[in-house]
């Protein structure tokens, strides 16, 4: 039975669809998971063994979550060179001796964002474009119905005239 759950349990941590990575308190990394390397376009025979710093940049939440023995939640890291965006929690386990992260990666919701962003400053942009265009277009109909309507008075101040004339 024992087989059985160490399986299960390869089997998970394999299929995992987040990033997992273990390191001990001198923050060197133990583990790391496909997904984790995935992310971050590394293999891991190159980054067990290595300061975690290396990968992550930023390791002082790991070492607060190792010192206060408690759970780093909701951490958002970017990773600019991996276009990663990532949701973390970090969790010491003393009896193991490791801090573990779980990484989500939610760079598609960014990207979403950012795309909504660019969209609302290019509708506000159009919209924008469109009001100058129409107050121009009114500028213009504006002028030619002062002109016609100082052309019409000129006529019908002539013909009035020459009524007036006729009839004098």
């Amino acid at each position: 039975m024992s087989n059985d759950h160490n399986h299960l349990w390869k089997l998970l941590w394999e299929y995992e669809p987040n990033g997992l990575i273990a390191v001990d308190p001198d923050m060197y990394v133990r583990l790391v998971n496909p997904a984790f390397c995935k992310m971050f376009q590394t293999q891991p025979e190159d980054i067990i063994g290595q300061p975690a710093g290396v990968i992550l940049d930023d390791i002082e939440d790991f070492k607060t979550a190792w010192k206060t023995n408690s759970v780093v939640r909701r951490k958002f890291r970017e990773y600019p060179q991996y276009q990663l965006y990532l949701n973390q929690t970090i969790f010491s386990i003393e009896d193991e001796g490791i801090i573990a992260s779980i990484m989500v990666d939610i760079s598609h919701d960014l990207e979403r964002k950012r795309e909504l962003e660019k969209l609302k400053r290019e509708t506000i942009k159009k919209v924008n474009e469109v009001v100058d265009h129409q107050m121009k277009v009114v500028q213009e109909i504006a002028g030619l119905l002062g002109e016609t309507t100082a052309d019409t008075k000129v006529s019908l101040l002539k013909i009035i005239q020459m009524i007036e004339h006729d009839v004098i």
